[in-house]
C-alpha cells in the first residue's frame, strides 16, 4: 500500500511540473473536480471510514455542477439571442413588408441584397401603386411610361442612377433621412430597381419627373369658359404641395397653357382611350331619353382638341314634360341642355340628329362631337359637386 501511494504521488508531481495547463472553462472545472472525487473513491475503496465523507462530497459537487451548467447554458442563450429580420419565417416577413409605406420599403431595400430583392418585388409595389395612383392612371399613362423608359434621352436619368447607386437614386424621391442605409454597408453601391419595374414607375411619379396623361375638370382654375368641362392634359406631381402641374395642349395659335395647384379631386382617368382630336362615334343615341345624364365632345374650332362637357337630355318644345304623355324618345331629334347657363343663352341648348349624328356646329358656336351616356352614379355626383355657385351667361 505504501509503495502504491509513493508511486502515485511521484507520477502526479511529474505531470504538474512538466505540463503547462491552460485554464478550463466554467463548465469543465466542476466536472474535473467530480472526476477527481471518483478517482479517490476508487483509490480509497478499501477504507470504509472514508465512504460517507466521499458520498456527501460527491453529492454536493454534483449539485454545484448542475447549477453552474444551467447558468452557463442561460448565459450562452442570452449571448446568442440576437437575430436578424431575415431569420423570421417567410410569411411573417412578408406581412411586415406589406405594412410598410413606400419610404419604409426603400429604407429596407438599402440594407442588404436579400431584403432589396424582397422590397422591390412587383407584388408590394403594385399595392402602393393602386392605392395612390390607380384612380388617375389609365392605359394612356402606362403607354406613356413604356415610351418614357425606352427613349434614350429619358433613360439617361436611370443610367446615372445605376452609376451612383441605390441610395443616390432613392434620395431624389424622398429625404435622405427616410432612406438611410445601414452604416456598415453604406459604402457598397447597390443597384437601383429595374427601370421597367413598378417601383421605378412609382418613384418617377412621386418625383414629378414623369409627366403622365389624364383629364382635368374645370381647367385653368375653374375659368368661366371651361365650367363643367373636362380636358386632356399632361400632369406632373409635387410631393411638397400634394398637387399637380398641368400642361394643356396648344389651341390653334394659342400657346400651351400651364396650370399649377391642381388637386386630386379634379383629376380622372380618360373614360375613352382615344385621342382628344378624334371624334367619338356614339353608340347610345337610340336609347337617350329626357333626364339622362350625358357628356358630349365640344371644341371651339376644328384646330382645337375636344373637351368633354356635362349636360342632360331635355324635352322637345312640343312636349309639356309630362312623363305619361312624353314621346321625345321616339323623335329623331334629341335636345341637350346645359343648365349651368341661364335661359336665353346660346350655350343653353343644342339639338342633334339621333339617327345620323356627326360633328355639328359652326365657328361661332363651336362644334359638338360624340356623346357618352353616364350610367355611373359616381360620375354623375362628381359633376354635381363641380356645379358653379352662380348661373353662367
Amino acid at each position: 500500500m505504501l509503495f502504491l501511494l509513493i508511486t502515485c504521488f511521484t507520477f502526479i508531481t511529474f505531470l504538474c511540473k512538466s505540463l503547462s495547463l491552460k485554464p478550463l472553462p466554467l463548465w469543465s472545472s466542476s466536472e474535473v473536480r467530480l472526476l477527481s472525487i471518483w478517482f479517490w473513491n476508487d483509490f480509497l475503496i478499501l477504507n470504509p471510514f472514508k465512504k460517507g465523507f466521499l458520498e456527501s462530497l460527491m453529492s454536493s459537487n454534483v449539485m454545484t455542477l448542475r447549477r453552474k451548467s444551467f447558468s452557463y447554458r442561460v448565459e450562452n442563450v442570452e449571448t446568442n439571442s440576437e437575430m436578424s429580420v431575415l431569420d423570421l419565417p417567410e410569411l411573417v416577413l412578408e406581412c411586415i413588408l406589406e405594412r410598410l409605406p413606400p419610404e419604409g420599403l426603400c429604407s429596407m431595400a438599402s440594407v442588404c441584397s436579400s431584403l432589396r430583392e424582397k422590397c422591390t418585388s412587383k407584388y408590394l409595389w403594385e399595392k402602393h401603386m393602386k392605392e395612390k395612383w390607380g384612380r388617375v392612371l389609365g392605359p394612356a399613362a402606362h403607354r406613356e411610361w413604356l415610351w418614357h423608359i425606352s427613349s434614350r434621352n429619358n433613360s439617361s436619368f436611370f443610367n446615372q442612377a445605376k452609376e451612383r447607386g441605390l441610395m443616390t437614386y432613392l434620395s431624389q424621391f424622398w429625404p435622405i433621412s427616410l432612406v438611410r442605409s445601414n452604416p456598415s454597408t453604406s459604402f457598397k453601391k447597390k443597384a437601383p430597381p429595374a427601370i421597367d419595374s413598378i417601383m421605378s414607375m412609382y418613384l418617377a411619379l412621386e418625383s414629378g419627373k414623369f409627366w403622365f396623361p389624364a383629364q382635368v375638370y374645370n381647367r385653368e382654375n375653374g375659368h368661366v369658359g371651361f365650367m363643367l368641362s373636362c380636358y386632356d392634359a399632361e400632369l406632373s406631381y409635387s410631393r411638397r404641395t400634394d398637387t399637380f402641374q398641368a400642361r394643356y395642349p396648344p389651341h390653334g395659335r394659342r400657346a400651351m397653357a400651364i396650370e399649377t395647384g391642381v388637386t386630386w379631386d379634379r383629376l380622372r382617368v380618360p373614360p375613352l382611350d382615344t385621342s382628344p382630336h378624334d371624334l367619338y362615334i356614339s353608340d347610345c343615341l337610340t336609347e337617350l331619353c329626357p333626364g339622362d345624364h350625358i357628356e358630349i365632345q365640344w371644341r371651339r374650332n376644328k384646330e382645337f382638341p375636344y373637351g368633354w362637357w356635362y349636360g342632360v337630355v331635355g324635352h322637345l318644345e312640343t312636349c309639356d314634360g309630362n312623363e305619361y304623355y312624353c314621346r321625345c324618345h321616339e323623335s329623331d331629334t334629341v335636345v341637350l341642355e346645359f343648365k349651368q347657363y341661364t335661359h336665353g343663352s346660346r350655350w343653353r341648348t343644342t339639338h342633334i340628329d339621333r339617327k345620323d349624328h356627326r360633328e355639328e356646329g359652326n365657328e361661332a358656336d363651336g362644334f359638338y362631337g360624340g356623346i357618352r351616356k353616364l350610367h355611373s352614379n359616381e360620375e354623375i355626383s362628381m359633376w354635381r359637386r363641380l356645379w358653379p355657385s352662380d348661373v353662367l351667361e
